[in-house]
This record gives C-alpha cells, sequence and structure tokens, in this order.
C-alpha cells in the first residue's frame, strides 16, 4: 500500500480507470491532505471536460473537483459530450470535498433557422454547439430519456467510425481498429476526434521502427519540410493538433461537411434537456461568426425554443494577442453579457479543458472579466441551486413549479441563487437529506435559503 503521505501518488490515482480505486484515492486525499484545500474564493468554472469525454490531463469528475477544491474554487460544473457518465461521481466528490457542483452535457445540434450561416462550428452553417445545464441524475433505464440519451452516445460512436474509415482510406500505413486503438483510451467507451488522433499519433509510432521514418511519414502527411516536423514531434500536443487540422478539420483527408440530418434539430434537444428538468443552455463561441453577429437575435430565437442560460468562455474572448481583434471581441463579451441580463438568463462560465494550454480557471479579478464577476458569480448560484432542489427535492429552474410560483424571472433567479450560495453540502448532509424525502429535502433548502437572506 502506498504510503499515506504521498499525496502525489493519490492524486495520480484519481485518474485510474477504475471507479473504486478513484472513490478511494480521493477518500483518502480529503481525509489525510486537507490542508492542501484553499478557502473559498470567487472564482468559478462550470464548464470542464472530464475523460469522460476529453480532458486535456487526462482529469477524472474525481480530479477536477479535487483540484477545484485545491483552487478554492466558489463552483465547479462537469460538462461531458453527449454523455452523463460522469455525474454520480462528480456529485459525490463535490460532497466528499465540500464544493458546489453541477453537472451538464454538451453536444450539437442543427438549427434550421439559421441554415445558411456559421453560428458557433465554424465552416459549419446551421450547426451549433449546445448545452443541457444542471442535470440531478442519469435518466431511469427504460425512459424515454435514457433512450435518447443512448442515441446521442450512439450518434457520437456512428460519426466516429465514420471518420476513422475515411482517414484509413487515405493513411493504410497506420490504419486505425476503432475498438482495438481508440476505445481503450477511454474509460467508458465515449471517444472523441481528440481520442482518434491520440490513436493514430501512437499508431504512427508503432508501426514505423524509427523515429526519422516517423518523422518522413508525418512530413509527407502534414506537407512540412522534415526538420520542422522533427520539432514538431518533440512537443505531443502540438503535434496532435497538427495532425488534428490536417485530418479532421474542415479541409481535412477525414473531414465531410455535415448536412442538415448529421446533427438533431435544435428543437429536439431542447425538448430532451427540459423533459429531464436539466436547463437548455445555448453555448455562445465569441461573438464574431455571422451567425452571432446579432447575439439578442441568436438569444431570443433559442429562448423562443425553451433554452433558460447561456454558457461561454471567457478566455476567447479577452485572453487574445491582436489589440484590434481583442477590442472587438471584448465589445461582443459585453453585449452578451448585456443580452443575456435583459433576457433573464443565467450565465455559466467555464474554460473547458479540452485542449493543452486551457486555464483551469478564469481569474475573474483581471480588469477584462471584473466588471461581470457578481453576473458570473450569480449565474453559477442559479445552476448549483437548481441542481441542489432538482437532485434532493424534484423542482426544476424551467420546471411547472417554478412557472407557476414566480411572477419574474428575476424573482426565480433571485429564489435559486439562495439556495445555490448556501454552504457546500458534505457527505453526511447530502445523505440526510437523500434519506428524508422529497418534501423534506424541499422544506429543508427553502428554510436554509430563508434563514441565509435574513
Amino acid at each position: 500500500m502506498r504510503a499515506m503521505s504521498d499525496r502525489g501518488e493519490w492524486e495520480e490515482q484519481l485518474d485510474s480507470f477504475d471507479a473504486t480505486e478513484r472513490r478511494e484515492a480521493l477518500g483518502r486525499l480529503a481525509a489525510e491532505h486537507g490542508d492542501a484545500l484553499g478557502p473559498e474564493g470567487t472564482n468559478v468554472n462550470l464548464h470542464f471536460h472530464s475523460f469522460f469525454s476529453y480532458n486535456a490531463e487526462g482529469y477524472s469528475p474525481s480530479h477536477i473537483a479535487w483540484e477545484a477544491r485545491k483552487a478554492g474554487l466558489y463552483a465547479a460544473g462537469l460538462c461531458d459530450f453527449d454523455v452523463l457518465d460522469g455525474l454520480e461521481e462528480f456529485f459525490e466528490a463535490g460532497f466528499t470535498v465540500g464544493l458546489r457542483t453541477t453537472v451538464h452535457v454538451e453536444t450539437r445540434v442543427y438549427l434550421k433557422e439559421y441554415a445558411g450561416v456559421d453560428i458557433s462550428s465554424p465552416g459549419e452553417p446551421g450547426v451549433t454547439y449546445i448545452m443541457g445545464a444542471g442535470f440531478a441524475g442519469a435518466p431511469a433505464e427504460g425512459t424515454a430519456q435514457a433512450r435518447e440519451l443512448r442515441g446521442y452516445r450512439s450518434r457520437a460512436r456512428e460519426r466516429n467510425i465514420a471518420l476513422v474509415n475515411r482517414i484509413n482510406g487515405h493513411l493504410p500505413d497506420i490504419a486505425l481498429d476503432y475498438e482495438r486503438d481508440v476505445l481503450p483510451l477511454t474509460p467508458a467507451g465515449t471517444a472523441t476526434e481528440r481520442h482518434i488522433i491520440e490513436a493514430y499519433v501512437n499508431r504512427a509510432r508503432t508501426v514505423f521502427a524509427h523515429p526519422e521514418q516517423t518523422a518522413g511519414f508525418w512530413s509527407r502527411v502534414l506537407d512540412r519540410d522534415r526538420e520542422e516536423t522533427v520539432a514538431l514531434m518533440a512537443d505531443r500536443p502540438a503535434l496532435e493538433e497538427a495532425v488534428r487540422a490536417r485530418l479532421v478539420k474542415r479541409g481535412g483527408l477525414g473531414y465531410e461537411q455535415p448536412s442538415p440530418e448529421t446533427f438533431p434539430p435544435a428543437e429536439e434537444f431542447i425538448a430532451w434537456v427540459r423533459s429531464c428538468g436539466a436547463i437548455p443552455m445555448i453555448a455562445w463561441l465569441d461573438g464574431t461568426s455571422p451567425g452571432e453577429e446579432d447575439t439578442h437575435a441568436l438569444l431570443s430565437c433559442l429562448t423562443g425554443k425553451g433554452a433558460a442560460a447561456v454558457n461561454m468562455i471567457p478566455d476567447r474572448n479577452w485572453n487574445v494577442a491582436d489589440p484590434d481583434t481583442r477590442r472587438r471581441k471584448l465589445a461582443k463579451l459585453a453585449e452578451v453579457v448585456q443580452a443575456a441580463s435583459e433576457l433573464g438568463l443565467p450565465l455559466n462560465v467555464g474554460t473547458e479543458m479540452n485542449k493543452k494550454g486551457l486555464p483551469f480557471v478564469d481569474d475573474l479579478a483581471v480588469d477584462a472579466l471584473r466588471p461581470y464577476r457578481d453576473v458570473f458569480l450569480r449565474g453559477a448560484r442559479i445552476l448549483v441551486g437548481h441542481s441542489l432542489l432538482l437532485r434532493f427535492a424534484g423542482v426544476s429552474y424551467v420546471g411547472e413549479w417554478a412557472q407557476a410560483e414566480f411572477q419574474s424571472v428575476a424573482a426565480k433567479n433571485d429564489f435559486f441563487e439562495s439556495v445555490g450560495g448556501l454552504p457546500p453540502l458534505g457527505s453526511r448532509v447530502a445523505r440526510e437529506l437523500e434519506q428524508s424525502g422529497r418534501d423534506a429535502a424541499w422544506a429543508w433548502f427553502r428554510d436554509a435559503a430563508g434563514r441565509r437572506g435574513t
């Protein structure tokens, strides 16, 4: 057994593909290394991808919760593509370390009103990323909601296999077997195109006996001189980005322009999210695409279909080297915050962490983001409050009770924010609330939030 004092080894075990090992590691860390946990701050990241879709550091939901608590995050959100595989683990990890949590899912859909323009998926008119926010649990087996969720996973798998087959036709020397080469890189068989690229880079290293041969191969595929390719191979993340651009992005060897049938219609996804009690959430890119040029129009279109929150990645709009581009994107950042506020839409912010170099969390104290810190924190509290009430009391931000109870969106936001602003639940209180039943849990949250507001 590894030494109890070796925090690094326990942290490494947080990313084991074995759920029992992850649970043991987090329990040990919480019990033995509480001194590593930072005081609660005012930064939030409600958009972490985990290794159940793709995390650039290979972090599991437990590892994300641990690192978030170490960094003093006020709240953290899990958001994987097409799956809710990490949901229970993330909630339990949050209870274990004392962290406010929420769980989202992300996918792509087709928005017919914008069929002729790019929205948030560059080069793919009519295609937009979209999210469901604040799921309380995975849909029960046998339900229509569970079947729909399996459909998202299944369609993603079909798209992946078709992509691999197209690339294999161009690169037979390193042809992949999806089951053999790609799926072992994932803990639950839910691969992304980044896993596929990782597998091709791995396969090339295996097929070619010497690094010189590997360099020659990639030099030809990437259309770069050998010296540049050798330097690229010394930087694995940079190599994978270059291979990804050449193989799967627009114009790449395996790229296929999506049709309106490639992704489900926006209305279908929004209806499914709401049927789960979760909040359909608009995924805003950076405001510079033709589809996002009129931010208010896009938000109004999607809220008219049932969306009720907005996700954004602030780093894209302020951490920009070119001064003119930065000014333009900062103006768009101000525009989306204003539009969301006018429509009463909670803002969900985060960094994704699905690519090397992305920050673990946005520093909301920087000059560019400080004016929005309060609205970002308010959004986090609303989404956490919804998640708690839905999980323990069956009360949803977009449910019938909320629609009937509140005369305005502002009043509804105030109430859910008051619940999300409660101190983080520990494991003992979470168990007691779960065992008490929905009515008792509802009364507990209502009373606790009321006491906090007095």
